[in-house]
């Protein structure tokens, strides 16, 4: 009996001990956002010993109506031979929201062990309450915050739920970045979501920022409170000059509503689904012309930059490659820039300019980096520059176009190696040496021939078979000049290799099991193969020009339709992957099929 004693005692005693090593942590919690009028929690958590002398924080646009309630909880743990415990104070304090308004609750403190312990500062958003949604004492309309108001008795009206596109701007130069968000609004959980048709973005060149649409906040738009999530936030770079319009979008919505239903235990509110079709606003943008004239340095930056140069090279011989690299750095157009035409001394040989675009979206535009290189070889000994230019950009701000010089760059080229002139002199040697021989002086054994060659076949095959041979060149010549001058005909025969590319990329994410990269790659394929095979621009692309052009190259219509299936199913799936229940590899072999369709169309 002593001998179980000293064990639990020593159990105790260990069981003290990692109590005592455990970390002690003093936290908050509170809701993020509360409507007024209702109540709420906040509670401070002491973790791993115990507190005394609690002192709770002043709320501001709230009312304390109970607590501090002082709870406690003890566990234990022993796992493969190593135990763990844990214990935990917590203090829980009732409010009632009276002010709208966003508020910042102060640290609570607590003293434990000997020592003083503080929260972290919280942030608590009030939210009005609804318009008209108390008359009489009794709810009116629908609430976000009260289930007993989403009864499926209702009808669900467009003030309920409705998706809205917003634009950041409403008036904007060209090319200057606009944010387009497309949001959800509702006052229902959602238990299904699919879009039919995708808003247009004519006009436009678009850089979407990856979401994963969620209701997780609420906000206060037109006097009424909603659960909000993003579907679809994009900033828009515009191409021309006047109003444009995104149109508006179809989707496929199932609300949740309850039923209450009488039991053994009572009466119990039932999830009842409804199905809805919703449509969405049009949103339009005025776009600014860029003021007139034009400095003849402007290429089309439009935003706020920065130029730096460099050299890539201390030594410079003749004969050896060198690079000059050009940097434009800053945020608005960055990825759209064009090349700056640097002029180099005409005693080198430069080689077009390799790209490379290192830019994301940073707040309200895209911001980054776009480096153009030139690879040089100076030819001759001497000393250079490359000479000064200036690189001008059109600021929306100040609506002025910025000039910004960039200074010359000496070179100085030293002698390289080159090719010996004692060796060319002795090839030329060698080569004359081939070709004048000595006269020779023994018997030649000449004999005399009377036979008229001019009336043998030979003789007339040697002219005709060079002219067949320039005819043949002419005609091949003169076909592939036509082709290359062809832009809309090179572009349709690489569409299916270009997609086959595309796809390939596709393929990566898909062992990944990256499910955003995956369909993005998917519907870069897509849009790039059908602008290409169909002669259509980009930005002009919709599924309804698609299924008439398809229609008249002689696609048939099973074909079309199950094109038009996959964009569709790919559209949500980017904007909506927890939702869609695809299966990856089914989408990619449905695309791979799609486009093999497409390839064997011959075309009416």
């Amino acid at each position: 009996m002593k001998q179980n004693i000293k064990i639990y005692v020593c159990l105790i005693f260990v069981l003290f001990c990692i109590n005592a090593i455990a970390q002690i942590s003093f936290t908050a919690q509170a809701p993020r956002q509360v409507v007024q009028g209702n109540k709420f929690d906040i509670r401070f958590v002491l973790r791993n010993a115990e507190g005394e002398n609690f002192q709770e924080p002043k709320v501001e646009g709230a009312t304390k109506i109970y607590g501090p309630a002082l709870s406690t909880s003890y566990s234990s743990q022993w796992v493969n031979g190593k135990s763990s415990s844990s214990s935990s104070q917590e203090y829980t304090l009732m409010y009632r929201a009276d002010k709208a308004g966003t508020y910042t609750i102060p640290p609570a403190t607590i003293e434990a062990e000997g020592k003083k312990y503080t929260t972290s500062s919280l942030t608590i958003e009030i939210l009005p309450p609804d318009k008209n949604s108390q008359q009489n004492g009794q709810s009116q309309g629908v609430r976000v915050d009260d289930i007993d108001s989403q009864s499926a008795s209702k009808p669900v009206n467009a003030n309920d739920l409705f998706i809205r596109i917003s634009m950041s701007k409403q008036k904007v130069y060209e090319q200057e970045a606009v944010v387009c968000t497309i949001k959800l609004f509702t006052k229902y959980q959602i238990s299904q979501f699919m879009t039919t048709l995708q808003p247009s973005f004519d006009g436009f060149l678009i850089e979407e920022l990856p979401l994963e649409p969620s209701l997780n906040n609420v906000e206060h738009y037109n006097g009424q409170n909603y659960m909000v999530a993003e579907l679809k936030k994009c900033i828009l770079f515009p191409q021309k000059s006047g109003k444009l319009t995104i149109t508006s979008g179809n989707y496929d919505v199932t609300a949740v509503q309850y039923e209450q239903v009488r039991s053994l235990f009572g009466i119990i509110r039932q999830p009842v689904e409804r199905k809805l079709k919703v449509k969405s606003n049009s949103a339009t943008v005025n776009i600014l012309p860029l003021p007139s004239p034009k400095p003849t340095s402007f290429s089309g930056a439009v935003g706020k930059f920065k130029v730096n140069t460099e050299v890539k090279s201390k030594n410079f011989k003749t004969y050896e490659a060198a690079t000059y690299s050009y940097t434009i750095s800053g945020s608005g157009n960055i990825k759209y820039l064009k090349a700056p035409e640097i002029n180099f001394p005409s005693q080198f040989d430069v080689y077009d300019p390799q790209n490379d675009v290192n830019a994301k979206v940073s707040g309200q535009s895209v911001s980054g980096s776009n480096k153009f290189e030139y690879t040089f070889i100076p030819q001759y000994v001497g000393d250079y520059e490359i000479p000064a230019s200036t690189f001008t950009y059109f600021d929306p701000a100040s609506a002025k176009y910025v000039n910004i010089e960039v200074p010359a760059t000496p070179i100085s080229v030293a002698k390289g190696i080159a090719v010996s002139s004692d060796a060319v002199i002795s090839n030329d040697l060698e080569l004359k040496n081939k070709d004048i021989l000595h006269i020779k002086t023994s018997n030649l054994k000449l004999k005399k021939e009377h036979k008229l060659y001019l009336n043998s076949f030979i003789y007339w095959l040697w002219y005709i078979l060079p002219l067949i041979a320039v005819l043949g060149l002419m005609w091949y010549y003169r076909k592939t000049i036509k082709e290359r001058s062809n832009i809309q005909l090179l572009k349709n025969r690489r569409a299916n290799k270009v997609a086959k590319k595309r796809l390939k990329q596709a393929q990566v994410f898909l062992k990944a099991n990256d499910n955003t990269n995956f369909y993005s790659e998917i519907l870069k394929a897509l849009w790039g193969y059908l602008s290409d095979k169909l002669s259509i621009p980009v930005s002009e692309l919709n599924k309804e020009n698609i299924s008439t052009e398809l229609q008249t190259f002689g696609t048939d219509e099973n074909t079309i339709t199950d094109l038009l299936s996959i964009l569709d199913k790919c559209e949500f799936a980017q904007y909506a992957p927890e939702l869609s229940g695809n299966n990856m590899s089914e989408v990619y072999n449905e695309v791979s099929e799609i486009m093999n369709k497409l390839e064997n169309t011959k075309r009416k």
